[in-house]
């Protein structure tokens, strides 16, 4: 389970999300904080893509995927505890936890395994 196989899908959910919040109820909360948060995590996908293809990992990229999913969860788990209203604040605190504890996961086990090169 490569970290940019989930981070960069999480991060275009989250931008669709903040247009979507926007064109429907004129929020720019939701664009300023979807599309910036979903930016966030496909450059940091993107980064760790490119270290893999050179056969490193980028550590910096997992501190940026954790923090970004684990501000979300605290951020829009508080929202829904406020309003107890599951679009889109329970949605996003909710993949936010699973992808904090995934990257939690993937510090704790020494990032993306990268695979020997058979000579």
């Amino acid at each position: 389970m490569l970290d940019f196989c989930f981070t960069i899908p999480y991060g275009l959910i989250l931008v669709a999300g903040g247009v979507i919040g926007y064109v429907k109820k004129g929020s720019t909360a939701s664009l300023g904080g979807g599309v910036g948060s979903g930016l966030v995590l496909i450059i940091a996908g993107y980064l760790s893509l490119k270290a893999f293809e050179k056969g490193k990992n980028s550590y910096l990229a997992l501190v940026l995927e954790t923090v970004t999913a684990a501000v979300l969860t605290w951020v829009m788990g508080q929202r829904y505890y406020q309003t107890s209203k599951i679009m889109p604040a329970g949605i996003v605190a909710g993949i936010s936890a699973l992808m904090t504890g995934f990257y939690l996961y993937k510090i704790a086990t020494g990032g993306n395994h990268i695979p020997a090169k058979a000579e």
